[in-house]
C-alpha cells in the first residue's frame, strides 16, 4: 500500500522496517551479542544504510554497506530476531535519526510501526493499518512461501504473534495508534480498493495543508 501510494503521489517510498531488518541481518552475520552494549554500539558505527531505486520493479531497495540485501531481510531467521533488535534503544536512536534526516524535506511515504508516534509525530497524514489476524497470517505466508517453499503457516503465525507482542510491549517506541491517525482495516479490501481509500485520504490531507 505504501509503495503504491508513493508511486501515485510521485513521492519517495521509505521502508523503515527494511532498515531494522538490515541492521538485524548485520548483527546476525557478525554475531553481535545483543546483551553487550559495547558490541551493539560498535556494530552500529559500522553500518551504512541507503536505498537504491530498482528500475525493473519501480521500487526502492535497501542496501547494507553498499550491498543490496533486499533478498535476505525477509527470511524467517531475520524475522524471528528483528523485534528484539528493534527494541534496543541505541538501534532505535540510530534508525530514527536516519529516517528523520530522509524525511526532513518531505515528499515521502514511510511505513513502520512507530512512524506516526515517534519518527514523524507531525506528519500531514498518518494511517494506522490493521487486519484480521488470520488474514494477516495468510498474506505473510503467501509472501514468504514464494521465496521459501518450506515455510509453514504455523511458523508464520508464531512469528507474527511474537513480533506483535514484542513490538506492543517494548519500552522504546512501542507499536500503537497515534491519536490523530486514520484507522484502516483492510481485512476485506482488495489492493485496488485500499489504494483508492488512502489516495482519497492523502489528497484530503494535502489539500488542507496547502
Amino acid at each position: 500500500m505504501a509503495k503504491e501510494l508513493a508511486a501515485k503521489l510521485h513521492y519517495n517510498f521509505i521502508d523503515s522496517g527494511a532498515m531494522y531488518r538490515a541492521i538485524t541481518l548485520y548483527f546476525i552475520r557478525n554475531g553481535v551479542n545483543l546483551s553487550n552494549p559495547a558490541q551493539v554500539g560498535d556494530a552500529l558505527q559500522s553500518i551504512n544504510l541507503t536505498f537504491e531505486f530498482n528500475h525493473a520493479t519501480g521500487m526502492s531497495e535497501i542496501c547494507l554497506n553498499d550491498e543490496n540485501v533486499e533478498a535476505y531481510i525477509r527470511d524467517l531467521v531475520v524475522s524471528d530476531k528483528v523485534s528484539e533488535v528493534a527494541a534496543l534503544k541505541p538501534v532505535r536512536d540510530f534508525a530514527v535519526s536516519q529516517q528523520q534526516a530522509i524525511g526532513k524535506d518531505k515528499g515521502i511515504v514511510m511505513d513502520g510501526r512507530d512512524i506516526g508516534t515517534s519518527v514523524f509525530p507531525n506528519a500531514e497524514l498518518k494511517i494506522f493499518v490493521t487486519a484480521d489476524p488470520d488474514v494477516r497470517v495468510m498474506r505473510r505466508f503467501r509472501e514468504m512461501h514464494a521465496k521459501d517453499p518450506h515455510v509453514s503457516v504455523e511458523e508464520v503465525k508464531r512469528n507474527l504473534e511474537l513480533r506483535d507482542y514484542l513490538d506492543t510491549t517494548r519500552e522504546e517506541s512501542p507499536l500503537r495508534r497515534a491519536k490523530d491517525a486514520c484507522l484502516l482495516d483492510n481485512s476485506d479490501l482488495t489492493r485496488e480498493e485500499q489504494l483508492a481509500r488512502v489516495l482519497k485520504l492523502a489528497h484530503q490531507a494535502l489539500g488542507s495543508a496547502s
